[in-house]
């Protein structure tokens, strides 16, 4: 998938289908000329209902349906025949898609698994046919109800990513680079900030034909949680990752200052984030020797008591192994 196709957010307008009316049909047959009310019910209008497919990744499919219609019920006939029901528009979306009204801004669901299915719009009810309104005292009505009207609304489609576990660093970290080596995902790589304009998922074949999911999400700035930089539109995309990789280069000046930043901005957004589990990664330790590696081993001793740490290079593939095997048993304790 290239970075253009890649859709993680839409407004569409639905609208389902109005139910049919009922029928003021009177019987009539040979040698019954005056049969009772035989009236049949409107069928009921159309739903619009959303499908969750394990085999999307991106909103791209909707990008251009601006509206989507479900069919009108069908009007009830003689014979206290029922109207066909609508035809349900079936709108299938990627697993982590979650729904908002657009007016309100208020979250109506999420699809999260495979073949799940949620009535985003429901079909109008149909009208009773005259045959319901017989009585002792009217065994004739020549009246039914219509069909009552469909529901129609603005909506907002957000995919949050599903993955296991996500990169999270500033620009031009090196979270592209990590995820190329990690897996057979093909990021946009360069060496400036922002190269990275949209989420990458990538799957880390582990022992044993095993594997788990890594997004790289867009990198981070200061100030995020407000909407700075690229803001909200990569930071919900974390919210679903059990597991957060802080990436942090070795050249940066302060690492616990950087990682602090980081932390921060997440926690601004949701602090929820705070309860997932967390692991420090150092990169680009290749341009270290052993007496700097160990210098700097003793100062993140002292400033990160409580968050495991490891130093990787991406480039000279030092300590990969030694990384997965740690997120698979942060992933899986």
């Amino acid at each position: 998938m290239t970075e253009g196709n890649f859709v993680d957010y839409v407004k569409i307008f639905v609208s389902s289908g109005k139910g049919g009316k009922g029928s003021t049909h009177l019987h009539r047959e040979k040698f019954i000329e005056k049969g009772g009310p035989d009236g049949g019910d409107g069928g009921r209008g159309g739903h619009v209902i959303l499908v969750g497919n394990k085999g999307l990744w991106t909103l791209f499919h909707l990008k251009f349906a601006r509206h989507i219609k479900a069919g009108h019920g069908g009007d009830g006939g003689g014979d206290r025949s029922t109207g066909a029901d609508g035809d349900d528009k079936f709108i299938e979306v990627p697993l982590g898609t979650v729904v908002k009204d657009k007016e309100t801004g208020e979250t109506l669901f999420e699809i999260t698994e495979d073949g799940e299915r949620q009535i985003l719009s429901r079909g109008g009810k149909g009208g009773l046919g005259n045959w319901h309104f017989r009585s002792s005292t009217n065994q004739t009505p020549r009246y039914a109800q219509p069909g009552l009207p469909g529901t129609e609304m603005d909506v907002i489609l957000e995919l949050k990513v599903l993955a296991d576990v996500g990169l999270v660093g500033f620009p031009n970290a090196g979270k592209s680079t990590l995820l190329s080596v990690l897996t057979s995902a093909k990021p946009k790589i360069a060496d400036y900030p922002f190269t990275t304009l949209k989420p990458n998922l990538g799957i880390v074949a582990y022992r044993d034909f095993q594997s788990f999911v890594i997004a790289d999400i867009p990198g981070i700035i200061e100030g995020a949680a407000e909407g700075k930089g690229l803001g909200h539109y990569f930071l919900r995309h974390i919210e679903r990752n059990s597991t957060l990789l802080f990436l942090v280069p070795v050249d940066t000046p302060d690492i616990k200052g950087e990682y602090d930043i980081l932390v921060n901005e997440l926690t601004k957004y949701n602090p929820e984030m705070l309860d997932k589990e967390r692991l420090l990664v150092i990169s680009k330790c290749d341009m270290l020797d052993d007496e700097l590696k160990a210098e700097l081993k003793t100062e993140l001793d002292v400033a990160f008591k409580d968050v495991p740490y490891m130093f990787i290079s991406s480039v000279a593939q030092q300590g990969l192994t030694e990384l997965k095997d740690k997120l698979w048993k942060m992933l899986n304790d």
